[in-house]
């Protein structure tokens, strides 16, 4: 979909194109170009680039040091990133943590751990789930003792995305036990090096590693990295998923996704001899995924345009985060259909990178798999799509 552009719309589009053109390294933007696993360090050398312009936390306003862009600027950036082959910003910090240390933190608070973020030489990872308590995270045993200056912090978290790469983590614990389970969850910042935190890594089924566990045992934290008041974390923990779900839309990822299924299915060959993207049947396919992305666009840009004017993203989040997934997952799943049997050999070189053999089959092939493996996990993190069509349910239908 294209949007009607002003002119100084235009001139923005047009700076970030020449930025991300003479900054961006090639190296990185090849893993990107060929659907390959980026380590830590691929990541932090673009964050770190997009500090030094300012534009790592490019979602904040100008007061907390962000560019102060608008809704369509903000758009722009991330859809012409995209399509300009860079890596996707970790969010875990200019877009979770940040916002709620600005929103609700001390000025102490901000003064400390805001600066890190913006120029993305600390990473952060998000302590929520439980073994226990992934979707009904009101259920979270986690708990942190009163011990008058610090918190002495016992539990398990899982499902902790880099918590391996990460130097902080923002996590729930319970302080206190109230009549409703979201009563007495406080927000606190636990740094990872702090005796007591031991990582152990989930490995996926496609062969990466992104997922964690986190066990905490007696983890010291000072009462200084607590966030707004004890026992009130459930308040801050509704803000920051809010804004998550409406995140996982990943609108230009999966625009971006879209030009790769479509350039796979101009060089496939169907049944007929032609062209896949001329066979009927798989073009219905992709016309299909491209008109429910259009029309998921068009929700996003209306959600973030209530965001700027300081509306709170509300449920409309969860359909945001519903759609945006399952679009996402069918052009995995049209992708490795297109490719064939080409998806079926596993070849973990390719996938990082890390072999000179060429690939078997076609290049576009051998990341298929994977990524569809991968994109598997994306309708239950963030809060599973069952739990967000309740979500719906009960606040928009009123059911």
């Amino acid at each position: 979909m294209d949007i009607n552009l002003s002119p100084e719309q235009q001139r923005f589009a047009e700076q970030v194109r020449e930025f991300i053109s003479r900054n961006l390294p090639r190296d990185i933007a090849e893993k990107v170009r060929r659907d390959q696993h980026l380590d830590r360090e691929d990541h932090m050398r673009w964050q770190r680039i997009l500090g030094k312009q300012g534009w790592h936390a490019f979602t904040w306003p100008e007061q907390y040091g962000g560019p102060g862009w608008s809704v369509i600027q903000r758009y722009l950036f991330e859809v012409i990133s995209a399509e300009m082959d860079c890596p996707i910003i970790q969010p875990f910090g200019p877009r979770m943590a940040g916002p709620v240390i600005y929103t609700f933190g001390t000025e102490q608070q901000k003064e400390r751990f805001l600066p890190g973020i913006r120029d993305s030489s600390v990473w952060w990872c998000q302590g929520y789930s439980e073994p226990q308590a992934g979707s009904d995270l009101a259920s979270l045993s986690t708990w942190a003792e009163d011990k008058g200056d610090h918190y002495l912090v016992n539990g398990q978290k899982i499902w902790t995305s880099y918590a391996h790469h990460a130097d902080w983590m923002f996590c729930l614990v319970r302080t206190s036990k109230g009549e409703r389970p979201q009563q007495g969850i406080s927000f606190v910042l636990i740094d990872m090096r702090t005796p007591g935190v031991e990582v152990q890594p989930i490995l996926m089924l496609e062969g990466t590693h992104s997922f964690n566990t986190v066990f905490l045992e007696n983890v010291r934290v000072p009462k200084e990295n607590l966030i707004g008041e004890q026992d009130k974390g459930w308040t801050y923990a509704k803000f920051l998923l809010e804004h998550e779900r409406v995140d996982n839309a990943a609108i230009g990822v999966t625009k971006a996704a879209l030009r790769r299924l479509k350039r796979i299915a101009r060089e496939e060959v169907a049944d007929d001899g032609g062209p896949l993207i001329q066979d009927p049947l798989f073009h219905r396919k992709l016309v299909e995924v491209e008109a429910q992305l259009q029309s998921l666009e068009v929700t996003a840009l209306r959600v973030l345009s209530q965001v700027a004017s300081g509306e709170a993203p509300g449920p409309v989040a969860s359909l945001l985060k519903i759609r945006g997934t399952e679009i996402a997952q069918r052009i995995s799943e049209l992708a490795s259909e297109a490719v064939g049997v080409f998806c079926l050999p596993y070849q973990p070189d390719y996938l990082h990178d890390a072999g000179a053999e060429q690939p078997v089959g076609p290049e576009h092939a051998a990341t298929a798999a994977n990524n569809y493996l991968w994109r598997r996990c994306m309708s239950i993190y963030g809060g599973t799509n069952e739990i967000q069509r309740e979500i719906i349910a009960k606040r928009v239908l009123e059911l």
